[in-house]
């Protein structure tokens, strides 16, 4: 395993989430979230943002190189190991309704959406990146 390698698709792939977090919670979900008093926080440097989907990206591409022959050969294979790491990620998002007061039960199915497509343009991004 290259660590190089695995520390510039992980940056690359965390750039990737990061800008699609952005559009999905920022663009797309952004007016619902005002509708609702769980968001009531100040909002985060979204630096922060950036240097957190990193360090996720970081961890998912040392797992997919240790698992790169697993999962095919280029994009392909790449779509198959997000897949299955947006079903890991997928589920954790429906812990929300049960803890935070006022969250509305519709946008677990969302985030768990948002999560999914996540990680499969995270794998497609490590395996552009990240060649045997």
């Amino acid at each position: 395993m290259n660590y190089v390698r695995v520390l510039i698709a992980g940056v690359a792939g965390g750039i990737a989430i990061w800008l699609t977090s952005f559009v999905m919670h920022g663009v797309i979900l952004g007016p619902t979230y005002l509708r609702y008093p769980v968001f009531t926080q100040e909002q985060a440097n979204p630096l922060w943002f950036l240097v957190i989907e990193i360090c996720i990206a970081i961890t998912a591409a040392l797992l997919f190189a240790k698992t790169r022959r697993c999962w095919g050969a280029g994009v392909a294979g790449g779509a198959t190991f997000g897949v299955y790491a947006g079903l890991f990620s997928f589920f954790p998002s429906f812990f929300n309704p049960l803890v935070l007061e006022g969250w509305p039960y519709y946008l677990a199915w969302c985030w768990g959406g948002i999560n999914f497509i996540n990680a499969v343009v995270l794998g497609v991004v490590l395996a552009l990146v990240y060649k045997e």
